[in-house]
């Protein structure tokens, strides 16, 4: 008797341009940046303060200009086909924009940020213990030179989430390892 026909993706992975699972690893690949495969990194259960729904809405609607002119370039999976979400909230912060995917936090610094220095310290603490990385961009250089500051986030990704080729097993560790 045949099994009945399933939505569930085949055991090798999801093709065409789908989620992956590497065999060797059980990684999920996400996606890949100059033929880098850039690991999933789901960071699960992150706090969650209700009472910032309100706020969050004000500052999307804000719009404030290289929040707006990061979000044209990431919106609706446009940068690698990666998942951005803006002004989202974590415990009792709102970040500006957050890639759950990979726990990646972007946190763009202008001058709504200039004498935040011990407040961001705090923030920033607090969300990489959660697990989160953060990546900064100043606001003049998603103003000034928005594809340099795309091609840095692009090089971060591959640097903080790319697979590592496996070292070849007849070379010795390298230092620190």
């Amino acid at each position: 008797m045949k099994s009945p026909k399933t939505n569930s993706p085949p055991p090798e992975g999801c093709p065409q341009g789908g989620v992956v699972t590497t065999p060797q690893h059980g990684k999920i690949i996400l996606t890949t940046i100059n033929n880098t495969p850039i690991i999933r990194n789901f960071v699960e259960n992150l706090p969650y303060n209700p009472a910032l729904s309100r706020l969050t809405k004000g500052k999307r609607k804000k719009g404030i200009l290289s929040e707006v002119l990061f979000w044209q370039q990431v919106h609706k999976r446009k940068f690698y086909k990666i998942d951005f979400d803006r002004q989202r909230i974590i415990g009792n912060y709102i970040v500006d924009f957050y890639v759950k995917t990979l726990g990646l936090i972007i946190e763009i610094d202008g001058s709504s940020h200039d004498d935040k220095v011990e407040y961001d310290a705090k923030r920033q603490l607090y969300l990489e213990n959660l697990g989160l990385k953060m990546y900064r961009i100043t606001d003049i250089d998603v103003k000034k030179n928005l594809g340099n500051a795309m091609s840095l986030l692009e090089a971060f990704i591959v640097r903080e989430y790319g697979e590592k080729p496996p070292r070849p097993a007849d070379t010795p560790p390298m230092e620190g390892n």
